[in-house]
């Protein structure tokens, strides 16, 4: 073997995480999501409440481990109102909690300025806020959407092709970069997610895009392969935001709760991001 070739050639890539623990846990969420849209859709929004919940106290925990002092109380109140709050209300009751939770984040931040806590580094206070403020609106603010999806009258069909456009865009971009990654698509904040993997969730989103939504909801499947295309960007964009912010705070996970997938938070990174994009275009196409 020359030098050259010893020098280009590649070993084959690994997948980055326990995958048989993560194939089963992803089935089993996927089964008790499906039950709970269909027996009920109240528990599907219990689920919602609960997932965001989580996935806010990991996120609190995550930026209190740099130092940012954001309370956990308005977060979880806030996260109690919003998200059976859309589904209940409408959109206008999400945005009222939605402010009114912004606005008890500040006030908290306030209120609580006596000394550092024992934290050996002073944070800027308008740093606290703006993490809280992001807190609450990348959880419980666009859960929301899907709170919003689910209440129309098809809505669970709404929501499941949502949460399918999601999770294909997963496995078709892991299927692809594991078989054919050679090219990194942001090496500083995601080494392992490649163009090619990118470009295998937008062809298996936009495929089952095709599929579902002309099955499920009747549209047509031009509206499928739209709707797919736009899910997936908008999913990877938000794998990637949600990369960025781990590797800024320091951590490889936000949680440990689901074996194979890390965090609450790190499963909904994809799926929260894409949810008002979805609820959006499923209006245009389907009406409320």
């Amino acid at each position: 073997m020359t030098s050259e070739t010893t020098s280009t050639a590649r070993p084959p890539r690994r997948a980055g995480r326990n995958l048989p623990a993560a194939i089963g846990m992803g089935v089993a969420m996927g089964g008790v999501l499906v039950a709970s849209l269909f027996v009920r859709r109240e528990a599907f929004g219990v689920l919602v409440c609960a997932a965001v919940l989580y996935g806010t106290v990991e996120m609190v925990r995550a930026f209190r481990a740099r130092h940012l002092r954001i309370p956990v109380l308005p977060p979880a109140v806030g996260t109690l109102a919003m998200v059976p709050g859309a589904y209940l209300g409408g959109g206008e009751t999400l945005f009222a909690a939605y402010a009114l939770t912004v606005a008890a984040v500040v006030v908290y931040r306030l209120v609580d300025d006596g000394g550092d806590h024992g934290s050996p580094v002073r944070v800027p206070p308008v740093r606290d806020v703006a993490g809280g403020i992001f807190v609450v609106t990348y959880g419980p603010l666009l859960a929301g959407f899907a709170m919003l999806m689910l209440a129309a009258s098809d809505g669970a069909w709404r929501v499941l092709v949502f949460v399918l456009l999601v999770v294909a865009s997963d496995v078709g971009g892991y299927a692809a970069g594991v078989l054919f990654g050679r090219h990194p698509m942001a090496p500083s904040v995601s080494p392992k997610k490649s163009w090619e993997g990118s470009a295998g969730s937008l062809v298996i989103g936009m495929v089952a895009g095709a599929v579902a939504l002309p099955l499920a909801l009747g549209a047509a499947w031009w509206q499928g392969v739209l709707l797919g295309a736009v899910t997936v960007v908008v999913a990877i964009g938000g794998d990637l935001s949600e990369s960025m912010l781990k590797r800024d705070l320091g951590i490889k996970d936000m949680g440990t709760l689901l074996p194979g997938h890390g965090g609450v938070m790190d499963r909904l990174d994809s799926l929260l991001p894409a949810a008002p994009v979805v609820h959006l275009l499923l209006l245009w196409f389907l009406g409320p």
